[in-house]
């Protein structure tokens, strides 16, 4: 997944140009101002990786093809509520807080949590839950975050066993340790500056 968080929709045209076709952005507000200058791209898909307010679950829906940030059950609610106004069925990742960091979102690294999510889905037939997603706390070192990868693989095979579901993605990696991610089992890395180069400052 490229991530374009920061850059303009030129960037994103770019690399769709260059065969990518998989992008992931981290604000509801900012990639809104973007999908009119990518609207014309068959087969583009994109999925909403940053943090989510329940009252902007409906602009989501509208805008992007997936969510990959779920981190309570209300939000859930939201986004399949939003989905079903809109016909379609929303795939979405439980973002998982492995570190337990305070400055992060996502549920606790907690089997009974993610069940607890898990097990509404027969209630939300738009939503599909289709695996976890999480960002490890920081280390210079890549080797740094393989603990973190491996728990949420082994909580992701505890969970999918206990609820009885299929969960087979687990977003996890991004431009300095997406090799020691998919060394661990990530099926979805989040590629931004390895791939755009180094974002934009603010003004």
């Amino acid at each position: 997944m490229a991530v374009g968080k920061t850059f303009p929709a030129e960037a994103i045209r770019e690399a769709y140009a260059a065969g990518q076709r998989l992008f992931g952005e981290n604000r509801v507000q900012e990639f809104s101002e973007k999908a009119p200058r990518v609207a014309d791209l068959p087969g583009l898909e994109m999925h909403l990786i940053g943090h989510l307010q329940s009252n902007k679950a409906n602009k989501a829906a509208e805008l992007f093809q997936a969510v990959d940030s779920v981190d309570s059950l209300k939000l859930a609610e939201r986004l399949n509520a939003a989905a079903e106004r809109l016909g379609k069925r929303l795939p979405v990742l439980i973002e998982v807080n492995v570190g337990g960091e305070e400055a992060k979102g996502g549920v606790g690294p907690d089997a009974n949590e993610i069940g607890a999510i898990l097990s509404t889905a027969p209630t939300l037939a738009n939503v599909e839950f289709r695996g976890l997603m999480t960002v490890p706390p920081y280390t210079e070192n890549p080797e740094g975050a393989r603990p973190y990868f491996r728990k949420l693989r082994e909580l992701r095979d505890r969970v999918a066993k206990q609820q009885g579901v299929r969960l087979d993605v687990l977003s996890m990696g991004m431009s300095h340790d997406f090799e020691v991610a998919i060394e661990e089992g990530s099926t979805c890395v989040r590629v931004g500056t390895a791939i755009f180069g180094v974002r934009p400052k603010k003004q």
